[in-house]
């Protein structure tokens, strides 16, 4: 009820609003009319039989039986005012029951209850308003993003151009403005000058509309925008975004470079300072059935085993933890410690399987990891049943890859791996599964565009997930937290974080981040200088840089506990 006087008064602002009341009023001074002729017509006819009646008792007497309550205790005796109360009880079943209620809903209670949804769904931001991320497009990426801003208590809005999906995000606790998406006074109300970034991820064609009409109000706020298209690139660049990625094909060569192939080479996937981290595949290689202590890598190559991840489960390295195939091993060193590690890796690699990867789906993601395996001269096969997808290519196979026969025909008996790349999370489940009970084996990465679908990607039988929702969300965030995060594997990431004045003077182990959170410190950055995989006695100094690897619930319980320092 509290809210009532401002909508009413929103309400009232619409010159349509204003019309329609107008409209409401007539019709009630219509009714008004009607009943006090009536009144003066009951006295008339009762001063015909004889009888003689208040003008209080004549306007009861009209409103009972124009609205056919009728209670019966004044009544006429002759035909005439028989006559005359039938016209007014039928005048009076038309005009209250039938045309009262739809003038008073179509003039009033419906344009109401629009008002009432449209105050729900605001349509402009605080004056205040300043440093908040402004979004065009409630997709997965979208969604993955508010996610991660809201762990870090980031302000964010999302732009809705229609409003039954604006009142809908509103119900889901989102953050939502209604408004047009090419309307340059939109963005004035989302104080677009003052946003930190916006963010769009819609078509290419409304992506191009959408940044050049910001332009018309911001000349400094960055703008990420997405591309679908090749050509797009360079357009959306000159309407004036600052960031342009295409995460479909950045999505299709991160799969491509997790692929079992020639030479064991680790894959630097991040850099922190001089700190790179990197992954390795232990299937083919000597590593593969040994323990950490066995291994001896730190102590032959210098590189660290930061981490152990295999199939969605991450494990701390422990001297005694065993390298199971298809265990993706994370590392961090120098480039020169990688340089040693490669060496020794293409040195003592086992005999892995020759035959081509096997590709599922010709999109762009798929398309993106063949480029990928091209470069690094690997060969591979292309799955899709599309012809319109296909090229006259001899990497090219057509047929369902739901088809035993169409896989085999491109190798799969032989296939190092398989890589699972269509736009369907429920296909790419299915086709995990098939492709797991045709080659138990087989290392399998699979595309996945929700973030929910991972786990079950997992356990599914795939290797390796990375989700087109979370590699889109964190390419934002970089852009927004410059190297602070690094997104390694589908829920896991390396992170930086400041020593806050609780932990300042402790040793690491008295400070039990791990146990406490479930994040472990990898490297501690101290006056410019990367100390890495730092003994548990080391004190730490308020200002140092921690540099953590862990889950993504991990990092989350990280920034409840110390959140000041992200």
């Amino acid at each position: 009820m509290k809210f009532l006087p401002s909508q009413l008064l929103y309400f009232f602002q619409g010159a349509g609003t204003r019309r329609n009341v107008a409209r409401l009023l007539k019709f009630i001074a219509v009714l008004v009319v009607l009943a006090s002729v009536y009144s003066v017509i009951f006295h008339v006819i009762m001063k015909y039989e004889g009888r003689d009646y208040s003008w209080l008792t004549g306007l009861y007497w009209t409103l009972t039986v124009m609205s056919t309550l009728g209670f019966g205790d004044i009544t006429f005796v002759s035909d005439l005012g028989k006559a005359f109360s039938i016209v007014v009880l039928v005048s009076g079943m038309v005009f209250i029951l039938v045309m009262l209620p739809f003038t008073f809903i179509r003039f009033f209670y419906a344009p109401w209850l629009e008002a009432h949804s449209k105050a729900r769904a605001p349509r402009e931001l605080p004056e205040d308003s300043t440093g908040h991320i402004i979004l065009t497009n409630h997709d997965p990426i979208g969604a993955a993003l508010v996610k991660r801003l809201s762990q870090n208590d980031r302000p964010y809005t999302f732009l809705v151009p229609e409003l039954p999906r604006a009142l809908e995000l509103s119900d889901q606790d989102y953050r939502v403005v209604f408004g047009a998406l090419d309307d340059p006074e939109t963005y004035r109300r989302l104080r677009a000058d003052q946003a930190a970034l916006v963010v769009v991820t819609n078509d290419d064609l409304i992506s191009t509309n959408i940044a050049f009409t910001v332009r018309e109000v911001s000349e400094r706020v960055p703008i990420v925008t997405s591309a679908d298209s090749d050509d797009s690139v360079d357009i959306l660049g000159l309407a004036g975004s600052t960031h342009v990625f295409q995460f479909t094909k950045m999505l299709g060569r991160a799969l491509g470079r997790r692929v079992l192939g020639a030479g064991m080479r680790a894959n630097v996937i991040g850099q922190f300072d001089q700190l790179l981290i990197a992954e390795a595949v232990s299937t083919g290689t000597v590593l593969e059935g040994r323990s950490l202590s066995e291994s001896r890598l730190r102590e032959v190559t210098g590189v660290t085993v930061v981490g152990l991840w295999n199939r969605g489960q991450f494990q701390f390295p422990q001297a005694h933890a065993r390298i199971a195939p298809n265990t993706v091993l994370v590392l961090a060193g120098s480039e020169a410690q990688f340089r040693q590690y490669d060496e020794l890796m293409s040195a003592k690699r086992n005999m892995a399987p020759v035959g081509p990867v096997v590709i599922l789906g010709a999109g762009r993601v798929g398309r993106a990891a063949a480029e990928v395996l091209e470069e690094r001269k690997i060969d591979y096969r292309i799955v899709e049943k599309d012809e319109r997808a296909l090229k006259q290519d001899a990497h090219y196979i057509l047929g369902s890859a739901a088809d035993r026969d169409t896989l085999v025909c491109a190798g799969i008996r032989e296939a190092p791996t398989v890589i699972v790349t269509t736009r369907s999370d429920d296909l790419n489940i299915y086709l995990t599964i098939f492709c797991r009970r045709l080659r138990p084996d087989i290392q399998i990465i699979s595309r996945a565009t929700l973030e929910r679908n991972v786990t079950t990607l997992h356990r599914a039988g795939a290797d390796m997930v990375l989700s087109y929702a979370s590699m889109g969300a964190s390419t934002i965030l970089d852009v927004l937290r410059p190297n602070q995060m690094l997104l390694l594997e589908e829920g896991l990431e390396v992170f930086r974080a400041t020593v806050p004045p609780p932990l300042g003077g402790l040793t690491l182990r008295d400070t039990q981040i791990r146990e406490a959170t479930g994040c472990n410190v990898i490297a501690i950055n101290s006056d410019g200088r990367a100390t890495l995989n730092p003994d548990p006695a080391v004190r730490l100094r308020t200002g140092d840089e921690l540099i953590l690897i862990g889950t993504s619930e991990a990092e989350e319980s990280f920034v409840r506990r110390y959140p000041k320092i992200t």
